[in-house]
């Protein structure tokens, strides 16, 4: 009976140190981060907070410190924050940055490790999505897009919404950061969905923008209290994200 226990208590003891070493293990693939701006810095933080080794790039200085802060490394270029790295997540603000942090000598492409997952999550023209998607494909890399909704605050907090243009593979190998990072991740097809979904929410977004910019112009030269109109709108039918949260007034 004791020497039952006694196996029983070991093997217990033995798949626990085996299951923590599987984590660290996982936890040890490095991750690199491009882009630390007012969405990536705060997203990059979350992953490290997590446990990831994230190696970290950005043009500024300041992201930089606050990454080495934080327990994270930084690079002095894309390419060699990308170096060895198993997946690469980028951030970044148009067209041209994205496909030169890619394409560019040095660059994510001559860098990553073989097989790597890229995750764009930039909001940029789903056509560049789908071409740098593409030549990651020719080298042999895989590649979503993934742009977020949720603001600073999202991004601070870790519940991003994740628009993805991916295959359902590769979606489901970026599954566990994006969870670490948001708390919605959509899968909306194919390599360049992603993008298309963020452009017809920030279609949406920008009118409603103006619709509450037009309707508090209105108000104020109709004399009403702005404080006063806004607690009307936020529990009536003119209620949304930019009155009740982004409300420039």
């Amino acid at each position: 009976m004791l020497s039952s226990c006694l196996r029983n208590n070991i093997g217990a003891r033995l798949a626990s140190v085996a299951k923590r070493s599987l984590s660290t293990n996982a936890d040890s693939a490095k991750v690199a981060f491009i882009g630390l701006g007012n969405m990536g810095l705060p997203m990059a933080k979350n992953l490290i907070a997590a446990g990831q080794n994230v190696a970290a790039f950005d043009l500024a200085a300041g992201p930089l410190d606050e990454i080495k802060s934080v327990g994270g490394s930084t690079a002095t270029s894309p390419g060699e924050a990308a170096n060895g790295a198993s997946t690469v997540i980028t951030m970044l603000p148009g067209n041209d940055s994205v496909k030169a942090v890619y394409q560019q000598d040095d660059g994510i492409f001559d860098n990553a490790a073989d097989g790597a997952l890229f995750i764009d999550c930039s909001t940029i023209d789903p056509n560049v999505s789908k071409e740098v998607a593409s030549q990651a494909s020719e080298k042999g890399f895989r590649m979503i897009d993934a742009p977020v909704s949720g603001g600073v605050g999202g991004a601070a907090a870790g519940t991003l919404s994740f628009m993805c243009g991916a295959s359902e593979s590769d979606l489901e190998a970026a599954r566990p950061l994006l969870e670490i990072m948001g708390s919605n991740i959509f899968h909306c097809g194919q390599s360049g969905a992603g993008g298309g979904a963020k452009l017809c929410n920030n279609l949406l977004l920008g009118i409603s923008m103006v619709g509450v910019c037009e309707a508090y112009a209105l108000g104020e030269k109709m004399g009403l209290d702005a404080n006063v109109l806004a607690s009307i709108i936020n529990t009536s039918t003119g209620r949304c994200w930019s009155s009740d949260t982004y409300n420039p007034f």
